[in-house]
This record gives C-alpha cells, sequence and structure tokens, in this order.
C-alpha cells in the first residue's frame, strides 16, 4: 500500500495554522510534530517497541558493567579522578551523587547545559504544558464543573505565559541539580567530552583527566529519519514542540506512544486537532492490550483525534511555495538491531545505552555502576522500573504486560492470574468526580509473585510505585495483601487488587518454612512444640475440670 497524505494550509502560511510534528515517537499535522524514538522522555520503556535508540554519538555503547573487588581502588593516587562521567543529566547527576556518597573523587563533563534532555527539553517542560492542559480540560467540560456546582464562563490561555512557565520550571530544577553537585564537591567540567583511550577523557578544546572508571550518561538527541525533512515551523520535532511557539490547527503526530499521547493531551486541549500516524496496527502498541483500548476510549475517541495505523511515514515535505505540507505514508518495516560494543572500565547509562528510556532508569542504573565501581554486586531489575503517560487521565505500567507474561508462562511452565479493580469503587475517585479508570494486576498464583501492573485513571503515575516497590524487594501478595491503606484514598485502588489476588494456601503454607532461612525454621519449629504442648496441657486440665463437676 502506497498513499499520500497532505495538509491543507493557506497560500500564504502562518505557522499558527498548521504544523507537522515527526517524533519517531509523535507527529502533527496541521503542522507535522516530529518526535523520534531516540527522544528520552519519563515514560514507556523502548524495548516494547522493538525500536532501536539513537544519540547523537557516531554510535550509542551498551557496555558491559565489570563487576570490581574492593583492591581496585587502591591505585586510584594514579588518576585525576576516580570517576568521571561524561554528561550531567538526570542519569549523570544521580550516578555523581551516589559516588560522593560513598567517598569517590568525582567529576562530571556537560557539553550543553546541567540537567540533559530530561529538564530541558523532555520530562520538565513537557509536565509544565500537560499541568496546564489538564487544567484546561477541566475548565472546558461544563458537565464536570457543574457536577461540582461549579461555573465557569468561556475559559482561555496566553500561549506565551504558558510557554515562559515551562521554560522557567525547567530553569529552575537545572540550577537545583547544579547546585546539589557544587554543595558535595563534584567538580564540574564545560565542554564536549571524548574518550581518548583507556581510562581517558578530553573535554573542551585541549583539556586532558584521567579517571579509574568512566561512566557515559551523554542522553540522546531528536532523530530525524531519512526522508523527513524538518524546517522548525511546519515540521518540527518534539524539542520544537516543547517550546510552544504557535498552536496549529491541526497537527499530525507520527507515533502513538506515551510521547504521541502526551502531546496529543496538550495540544487538543489548547485547540489543535490531531492525527496519529501509527506503524504498527494498532494505537498504543507498548501498553498492556486491555489498558490500551480503555485509553483509547477516553483519550482518543471522545477528542478532535483521527489516525491511520499500520503504516510509516515514508516521507514528509514541509509546507513551501504556497504548497501543503505533505506526508507519504507505506506499509510499515521493520527496524535494524543495534551494535554493542564492550571495554573494560567504561559503563554507559541511560539513553545513550538504549536499554530504557527513562529519566529515572538513567538515574538508577548510575547508581548501580557505583555500587559496582565500589566492589558491591549490585544488579538492577529493570521489570521493577515504573514508566507513565502524564495524560488526563495518567496512565502508569510496571513490569510485564498480560501477553508478555503469558508468553514466559509457557516457556517456564507456571500459571498466570490477573486481578482487577475499577476506580468506580473507589471513594476518592467517585468524590473527585473522576471514575473512569482500571487497574489490574499481572501475578503467579502458585507463589504470589508480582509480574506487573497497569493502571489508567486519575494519579496512576502516583499509585503504581506501591507495586513497583513490591516487585524490587521480592514481596509476594501473600504477604503485601495486609497492608494496610488510608481511607478515603486512591491508595485504595492499588490495596482492593492485593486483596482480590488468589495464592494458592498450600502454596503459601510450603513457603513459610521450606522458604525460610535454618535459624527461621528451628524458630518455627520450636513455636510449633510450644504450642502442641499448651493444647495437650489445656486437654489436661479440661478433664480435669469436667471429672471435679461429675
Amino acid at each position: 500500500m502506497h498513499s499520500s497524505l497532505s495538509l491543507s494550509t493557506p497560500s500564504s502560511f502562518a505557522p499558527s495554522d498548521r504544523t507537522v510534528v515527526c517524533d519517531i515517537f509523535s507527529a502533527q499535522t496541521g503542522s507535522v510534530v516530529v518526535v523520534p524514538r531516540s527522544i528520552p522522555f519519563c515514560g514507556l520503556r523502548r524495548e516494547v517497541y522493538g525500536f532501536r535508540s539513537s544519540t547523537s554519538a557516531p554510535r550509542p555503547l551498551a557496555i558491559s558493567s565489570h563487576r570490581r573487588q574492593n583492591k581496585v581502588r587502591a591505585s586510584s593516587k594514579d588518576f585525576d579522578y576516580e570517576l568521571v562521567i561524561i554528561g550531567a543529566g538526570v542519569g549523570g547527576h544521580g550516578a555523581a551523587l551516589h559516588a560522593v556518597e560513598k567517598g569517590l573523587k568525582t567529576a562530571i563533563i556537560e557539553g550543553d547545559v546541567v540537567g540533559g534532555t530530561c529538564v530541558n527539553r523532555g520530562c520538565v517542560p513537557s509536565k509544565a504544558l500537560l499541568a496546564v492542559s489538564g487544567r484546561m480540560r477541566d475548565l472546558q467540560n461544563e458537565h464536570h464543573m457543574k457536577a461540582f456546582g461549579i461555573q465557569v464562563t468561556a475559559a482561555g490561555y496566553d500561549r506565551q505565559a504558558v510557554a515562559d512557565h515551562a521554560n522557567n520550571l525547567a530553569s529552575k530544577i537545572r540550577n537545583n541539580l547544579t547546585n546539589s553537585m557544587k554543595a558535595l564537591g563534584v567538580d564540574i567540567l564545560t565542554g564536549v567530552g571524548s574518550i581518548l583511550g583507556p581510562q581517558k577523557v578530553k573535554y573542551g578544546a585541549n583539556n586532558v583527566i584521567t579517571a579509574k572508571d568512566i561512566i557515559i550518561a551523554t542522553g540522546s538527541t531528536p532523530f530525524v529519519p531519512k526522508g523527513i525533512e524538518v524546517d522548525g515551523r511546519t515540521v518540527i520535532t518534539s524539542d520544537h514542540a516543547l517550546k510552544l511557539e504557535f498552536v496549529p490547527d491541526w497537527i499530525v503526530i507520527v507515533g502513538s506512544g506515551y510521547i504521541g499521547l502526551e502531546f496529543s493531551d496538550v495540544y487538543t486541549a489548547l485547540g489543535s486537532e490531531v492525527t496519529f500516524v501509527e506503524a504498527l496496527d494498532q494505537l498504543m502498541p507498548g501498553f498492556d492490550p486491555e489498558i490500551g483500548r480503555l485509553a483509547q476510549r477516553v483519550l482518543i475517541n471522545p477528542r478532535k483525534i483521527d489516525y491511520h495505523t499500520g503504516v510509516f511515514a515514508s516521507k514528509i515535505t514541509p509546507a513551501k511555495d504556497g504548497k501543503p505540507v505533505s506526508i507519504e505514508l507505506i506499509d510499515a518495516k521493520t527496524k535494524e538491531p543495534k551494535d554493542t560494543l564492550e571495554v573494560p572500565h567504561l559503563y554507559c547509562i541511560g539513553d545513550a545505552n538504549g536499554k530504557m528510556m527513562l529519566a529515572h532508569a538513567a538515574s538508577a542504573q548510575g547508581i548501580s555502576v557505583v555500587e559496582q565501581i565500589c566492589g558491591k554486586d549490585h544488579v538492577l531489575n529493570h521489570l521493577s522500573i515504573p514508566a507513565a503517560c502524564f495524560t488526563h487521565p495518567e496512565i502508569s505500567m510496571v513490569g510485564l504486560t498480560e501477553p508478555q507474561a503469558r508468553e514466559k508462562a509457557d516457556k517456564e511452565g507456571f500459571e498466570v492470574s490477573v486481578a482487577r479493580t475499577s476506580f468506580k469503587a473507589n471513594t476518592k475517585a467517585l468524590a473527585e468526580n473522576e471514575p473512569e479508570g482500571l487497574a489490574k494486576l499481572i501475578y503467579r498464583p502458585d507463589n504470589g509473585e508480582i509480574l506487573g501492573a497497569h493502571i489508567f485513571g486519575l494519579h496512576a503515575a502516583d499509585l503504581i510505585h506501591e507495586v513497583s516497590n513490591a516487585i524490587a524487594m521480592g514481596t509476594r501478595i501473600q504477604d503485601i495483601k495486609f497492608a494496610v491503606h488510608a481511607h478515603p484514598t486512591l491508595s485504595e485502588v492499588v490495596d482492593e487488587l492485593f486483596k482480590s489476588a488468589k495464592v494458592c494456601k498450600l502454596q503459601v503454607r510450603s513457603r513459610s518454612t521450606a522458604s525460610l532461612g535454618p535459624e527461621l525454621r528451628f524458630s518455627v519449629i520450636l513455636h510449633w512444640l510450644k504450642l502442641t504442648f499448651l493444647v495437650k496441657l489445656l486437654s489436661q486440665w479440661r478433664s480435669k475440670i469436667l471429672h471435679c463437676i461429675a
């Protein structure tokens, strides 16, 4: 199949009328917004999509993390620093603070501005815009306001003030990160960093330093595929879209992942119409299918959004010479895998390794690397790292989707069960007049292991962490279901999930002794003997009492 999508634009083009955003996460038409899949935002795991990451470096390094022994630090005096981090984004910042806590002499190199993509061009400004879109959506929902007894006249917004809000928030967070590193004695070195050789780094024009260990935390930049021409006005990347220099009447978003959904939430709330172009056969392909269907019913169907699925935007041409933006659509093609390079004493975290394009994942990876450098055998469980889409309502997830869990179960020979609960049964959600929502828990009924959780509803991004922490700590359902939650709160949605999950009782009994350590097993046996003796003693007393009565 080969088709062409043309964007009708006036002969005298005004950027505020139509734009295309191409994100190989998302795109706008009217204006096209291209948001490449290489762009890091706080949200969904990238491996779910099966796409590779792209960075500004010649080749992203997926560096193996070699375990260290404590004796490694004995020769640290031979180096300028014990640890040098290239890239002062959220991942590099987290690694630097943890390294200082471990007593390592640390420097961090930044060639642009502290904060990286997340703070300056990703998570932070996008959440500022989403905060505005959420309030606009509430004010525009006359039925919702009337339910609270509130009357609102036509809601409006000041585009420049909204853009300033996002910029000011990014500036504030950037300054906080800088000051926190300076206060702890981290040397901040300015200039583009590059690896000259083993344990040797160059930054700026001619500055060379040595380090016992090096962490690459360079993040990622917008990747524009061949055939897509970005002009910054009618075809733009997510970097342009977050600046909110104009609000088009119509916008095409190439890709319907969490970034595409977030942009659609912002722009539809501000008055734009949206068209999704999705390469896979259904919208939101990386989400759990049940959650995706509900999200489509709430976030897409009632809004001014249409879509094309199963097609790839092979060519996007900006509006010029009186012609509209044009997008050529062809059958979707698969992506080739990424190369891997292994080097000793060199680690790669965050977007640069392409494992999970999440700021908090980068920070966790950085802390894990520092632990290994200091001789600790630390392994980060990536299945315990949560992700969120900050639409209205929000979507969050951790661990496996239901199809992924069932595929794993078929291969390894165990059963999978699913517990569900609705926000319609939650008092706090009803008080907020936000009953639309679903939470589901995927688990093993034989041993209570939590495999994944997915939530769609009010403050889903906050609720997911109880489950993610349980997965990280290895807590089983039969243990956490007795936790107490305040009433009335949204946290009771998760509480209901745990309580409704059914775990095999026989397995619970066997786990209480077989899985315990020798000392705990001895303690259990001792208590059992005491209990047996007490029961026998009570039986003797009962016989004597009955004898006396007789």
